[in-house]
């Protein structure tokens, strides 16, 4: 099919200079849309000239996300053998809800979940789900704690249901909030604590009402992580269910050298982390755990006639939010077998080891100070009261890409590594590129 062709020969072309070619897109919105806001045809383009067309237009309007020198937000690099299992997703095109629908997309789910378990020691009868990003994941996760808490919400709704209390510090993900609107919970009932044992201890004493805490496994900004060992034994005397946001930082479980960080953490009740982040499949992939089986079950399974559903095998449907959904455990499944065990704790401990060196080295130069030194792969740098014009200037050189954030009342520089292409010569680029910045 010709239209494959022009795509993988457009592909390669990407991949083949996206390590020489400038970090940040540069095109203008005016630009783009002017390029994409053609008239719809009444008749059919030839797909091999849409295809062409379409890559025109993406021209400087693309980051350079996938390469080695891109440290905004937390976006991962894309493994080769993620990117050639996702090709096949697509042109497999299997709908992935159950064994009926797609026997191997079912089967590579099933395997890909058990290694996932394994490689974040995460408990082995813990049940799963690979969802779109880790948005969906607390949803699913918090669906779970609803369901433990308030039994059959799923049909009696939330009417004179009881509230449940959300603890949590106040440096956790957006994305909370988001689910806690999702299903109801509500926002309002969010207790912000400093997560140390003496806080959680007052806040859940003497209370009869069920609660949820949140706990963190790579903090946004710093990278840090909450005390499991201590917390999560305290809200377990409560009755609390524990859930762990580890987007990117649950995946330290897969090094020895940084294992520790998350040691306690296997007696929370639910976790969640992303694919698209530190396993560098590409977007949109992400990881629920919840060890209450029945409990997660009980949030998201249905049935209806027109469904199949084996006996044996197991229906991610079951586990999901969604019916309609990619077969994303192939990407899973090439990235884990092509890296393995090393190479997956490998590629932890160079973003680490990278994340470091940028932090600390840039913090060297004359203008520059290190407000958080990488505990793992995420640190913050300061440039006094030029810190945004900074960040844009070393983004509008093209050696390297930055984003920006405030931390405790300061403007500050998030350095994110979380790409396998970073190098020890794309390090040496960014410090020099900086370095030209601060001379100006």
């Amino acid at each position: 099919m010709k239209p494959l062709e022009t795509a993988l020969r457009h592909a390669l072309a990407y991949l083949d200079q996206r390590d020489d070619t400038r970090v940040g897109a540069t095109a203008t919105f005016e630009e783009l849309r002017e390029r994409f806001a053609v008239q719809l045809p009444s008749d059919g383009v030839d797909a091999d000239r849409v295809i062409d067309d379409l890559v025109a237009a993406t021209r400087d309007g693309l980051h350079a996300s996938s390469g080695g020198r891109f440290f905004a937000w937390v976006i991962g690099g894309t493994l080769p053998a993620a990117i050639a299992a996702d090709w096949l997703t697509s042109v497999w095109d299997q709908n992935a809800p159950h064994f009926s629908t797609s026997p191997a997309a079912a089967v590579c789910e099933e395997v890909s979940g058990a290694w996932l378990k394994d490689v974040l020691r995460l408990p082995e009868d813990a049940s799963f789900a690979l969802v779109t990003g880790s948005q969906m994941a607390h949803v699913t996760c918090l669906a779970a704690a609803r369901h433990s808490f308030l039994g059959d919400v799923e049909a009696n709704g939330l009417y004179g249901a009881r509230p449940i209390r959300i603890l949590s510090s106040d440096q956790r993900h957006g994305s909370i909030d988001r689910a806690l609107r999702f299903l109801g919970l509500g926002t309002s009932h969010m207790e912000f604590l400093d997560m140390d044992p003496d806080a959680l201890e007052r806040a859940l004493r003497d209370r009869d009402e069920p609660a949820i805490v949140l706990l963190q496994a790579g903090d946004i900004n710093t990278g840090a992580f909450d005390d499991f060992t201590t917390l999560i034994p305290i809200a377990k005397r409560y009755g609390a269910w524990v859930h762990v946001d580890g987007a990117f930082g649950l995946w330290a479980a897969a090094s020895s050298k940084y294992a520790h960080l998350l040691e306690g953490a296997d007696a929370a009740d639910s976790w969640v982390t992303d694919g698209h982040k530190w396993l560098n499949v590409p977007f949109d992939c992400a990881y629920a755990f919840v060890a209450n089986r029945d409990a997660h079950y009980g949030s998201m399974s249905h049935r209806a006639s027109y469904l199949t559903h084996d006996a044996v095998a197991r229906d991610a449907g079951d586990w999901t939010p969604e019916w309609s959904r990619r077969a994303r455990a192939f990407p899973t499944y090439a990235a884990l077998r092509s890296l393995g065990r090393n190479g997956l704790a490998d590629l932890i401990e160079r973003c680490c080891r990278h994340a470091y060196d940028i932090v600390t080295r840039i913090g060297e130069l004359p203008g520059a100070e290190v407000l958080a030194v990488p505990i793992i792969n995420q640190g913050l740098l300061r440039f006094g009261d030029r810190t945004d014009d900074v960040i844009a200037a070393i983004n509008a050189t093209g050696e390297a890409f930055f984003s920006g954030t405030t931390w405790r009342g300061q403007r500050a520089m998030r350095v994110s590594v979380v790409s396998w292409k970073t190098t020890d010569e794309d390090v040496d680029r960014v410090v020099d590129a900086v370095a030209n910045v601060l001379r100006r």
